[in-house]
């Protein structure tokens, strides 16, 4: 028990330092000293646990942020090139253009087009296919988050240190994320949402210590849409689903907060190809 918990606190004691210091220059000495650890034996821990290395997670919260700020404010592109650790224009839109397909003008201007959506007629249903499926309940290990959805990625990363050096995941483990508010209706730094995953049947009942907790996910009926595409562009496609299929559809939404199972993994895989199927339950 001693060892894995001082494993997992300085794991979090680094993540916590990166997600806080994001605009600073990587220091991988200073996240030895966090980690109190040798340089060369925290960048093995951290790669085995997270499955990359320092740095790439760094690039990946920086490109992630700036699809955030490309989408959804109008910060100039050169703005948002420097403040994602790029000293130029070109090298930005490079970086960028490698990971999520597209430079950041273009990426920016087709998600303009994607918020008008949910104006759009029914036939934009080709676009996101939805099916109705039966679900059963879930038992989740989580971590709560409270702020801005696309914030989430912290917690994911506090929940990976936490059930890594607990040897919770297995290969059928699901990586699940449980929003509880409308970010239309709610304050950014107000929303709450949950990091999950699906819990070992080995220990369903085993103690868990902060930041864990466990939730129940009910079983039923779930109109499920599949969703392939970056996660930052993921607020219009809820405006579809709620406000153009749903009300075509027949079918009413339960009162149960809707919840996402990420199908393959961020670390591995580019921005434009992530799925993700989005749950929301319906009523009998």
């Amino acid at each position: 028990m001693a060892d894995f918990l001082s494993y997992e606190r300085r794991l979090l004691r680094v993540t916590n330092y990166v997600h806080e210091h994001l605009d600073e220059e990587l220091d991988l000495n200073k996240l030895a000293e966090i980690a109190c650890m040798s340089p060369y034996h925290w960048h093995r821990v951290y790669q085995g646990v997270f499955g990359e290395s320092v740095i790439a997670t760094v690039k990946r919260l920086r490109l992630q942020r700036a699809a955030t700020l490309l989408a959804r404010t109008a910060t100039p592109i050169e703005e948002i090139g420097a403040l994602s650790g790029y000293p130029n224009l070109q090298s930005f839109t490079r970086i960028f253009s490698a990971a999520y397909g597209m430079p950041p003008a273009r990426f920016r201007k087709e998600g303009r087009c994607l918020s008008s959506l949910s104006h759009q007629p029914l036939r934009s249903n080709l676009m996101f296919p939805v099916e109705i499926r039966r679900g059963t309940e879930l038992s989740l290990i989580c971590v709560a988050h409270t702020g801005s959805y696309m914030g989430i990625s912290k917690a994911f990363d506090t929940l990976n240190a936490c059930v890594s050096s607990r040897q919770l995941i297995a290969q059928e483990t699901r990586w699940i994320g449980i929003f509880l508010d409308d970010p239309a209706a709610v304050d950014e730094k107000q929303l709450r949402s949950f990091a999950c995953i699906s819990a070992p049947e080995m220990a369903p009942d085993s103690p868990l210590e902060a930041p864990l907790i466990r939730k129940q996910l009910a079983g039923g009926n779930y109109a499920v849409l599949r969703y392939k595409g970056p996660y930052s562009e993921m607020q219009p496609v809820y405006q579809w689903f709620c406000g153009v299929w749903f009300p075509a559809s027949g079918y009413e939404i339960a009162d149960a907060p809707p919840y996402e199972d990420y199908l393959n993994n961020p670390r591995e895989t580019p921005p434009s190809e992530l799925l993700t199927d989005i749950y929301i339950a319906i009523n009998p």
